[in-house]
């Protein structure tokens, strides 16, 4: 596999990752989602009057069915679809958003089938936009593309957190008022994504000798050990908060400090982290992530075990280089995914790497929660352990032939 990298010039990637309308929708789409996402259970609970357990129990509900769509998704993008796709995991949001406002006082199952649409979108949307991408640039390229548009979204999540912690001082009422606010943007993110008119060869007409050059990956041991690496995903937002708030007993300020931090490194060190590791096998990469995440989870072990006074400003420095192992994580195991997969299967490489995806993400706060009450040694030893043994299986996986160059059709290049 190639190791050569990317020039990092500020206006190819931008064109690379879809264009500035498909940057603009990206934004507006991660705007919205801020503005909501982090404060559904407070909707279902101080809009709807329902109770917490109901709540939380319907939102996992809608993530989990949410992931049924994937073999779908994954089919439709090797028809050829890219932004079409995208956009409909926009407008999918939409009608969630809407139901929210639609939603009676009490009425769980409105919350839930809203949960549900929220959840098909939230899971849909990574793979489309894992496509568009690799339809639109190849090599170190892709690899760049893919970290900035993590990195916009990011900031765009931020800034929307951010106004709707601002806003619910206004209680229900300002809840509603951020249901409708988050419609809007989904509604013009579809428009402005569907507008960018991308699409691929459909795998049907693919050139007989590139159909049958590349055997499908056998992507069983990656799949398998991203269910332990997207933990790393929930640590700021499950781990560090319950350590911090109920074990080390900090102020609710540290965890937010945390978090903030956390979206800052991310947004400022995505790209030219993933710039900087180019020299390097992807494969490499992800494996040497596992490394960092595993040294991140026994430095928070030990900082969790300091005595009083160093313990919390001892987590919260561990956090960094927990971070540091995500960016690394999130700016190779995608770029991968796309290498491995021939193109006439790269939708549904993509959807299968995006169920193990939304898969750990659904059950990593229940696994987190009932570790946690065992004390540092049970959480951090299981996570540091699990996340070795992943990363170690990766980096022993043989690598595979990368599939050839994709190449994209556009319906409007002028849009790009």
């Amino acid at each position: 596999m190639t190791t050569t990298t990317a020039v990092f010039r500020p206006r190819s990637l931008v064109r690379a990752s879809g264009g500035p309308r498909y940057a603009v929708a990206l934004a507006v789409d991660a705007l919205g989602s801020g503005l909501l996402r982090p404060f559904l259970l407070l909707y279902g609970i101080t809009v709807l009057d329902l109770s917490a357990p109901v709540t939380g129990l319907a939102m996992t509900a809608g993530i989990v069915a949410g992931l049924a769509c994937m073999p779908a998704v994954g089919r439709w993008l090797d028809h050829g679809a890219r932004s079409s796709v995208v956009a409909a995991s926009m407008l999918v949001r939409v009608l969630g958003a809407v139901l929210l406002l639609a939603a009676p006082s009490g009425q769980v199952w409105f919350f839930a089938v809203a949960a549900l649409f929220l959840g098909i979108g939230n899971q849909a949307w990574p793979a489309a936009h894992a496509a568009l991408v690799a339809t639109l640039a190849h090599g170190r390229e892709r690899d760049n593309a893919l970290a900035a548009g993590r990195a916009l979204r990011n900031a765009a999540l931020g800034v929307g957190a951010l106004l709707a912690t601002v806003c619910l001082a206004g209680g229900a009422t300002a809840l509603r008022a951020m249901a409708g606010a988050t419609a809007l943007a989904y509604l013009a993110a579809a428009a402005l994504a569907r507008s960018v008119r991308v699409r691929a060869r459909p795998a049907g007409v693919a050139p007989a000798e590139a159909t049958g050059a590349t055997p499908p990956p056998r992507m069983g041991t990656l799949l398998a050990a991203n269910v332990m690496y997207v933990f790393c995903l929930n640590v700021p937002e499950i781990a560090l908060p319950l350590v911090l708030v109920t074990q080390l007993h900090a102020s609710s300020a540290w965890p937010a400090a945390v978090f903030v931090a956390n979206t800052v490194l991310v947004v400022t060190l995505q790209v030219p982290v993933t710039v900087l590791m180019g020299r390097f096998p992807r494969r490499t990469v992800l494996a040497f992530s596992g490394v960092v995440l595993t040294v991140s989870y026994l430095g928070f072990l030990v900082a969790a075990s300091l005595g009083s006074g160093w313990a919390v400003p001892a987590v919260a420095a561990v956090s960094v280089v927990c971070t540091l192992g995500e960016i690394l994580y999130a700016g190779s195991a995608t770029a991968l995914v796309t290498v491995l997969a021939p193109e006439r299967i790269l939708g549904r490489a993509l959807a299968r790497f995006q169920l193990s995806t939304g898969f750990g993400l659904a059950v990593s706060p229940a696994v987190i929660s009932a570790l946690a009450p065992r004390g540092p040694a049970v959480l951090w030893g299981a996570l540091a352990t699990g996340t070795l043994l992943s990363a170690t299986a990766v980096a022993r996986e043989k690598e595979q032939v990368a599939a050839p160059p994709r190449r994209r059709t556009t319906e409007d290049d002028s849009n790009m």
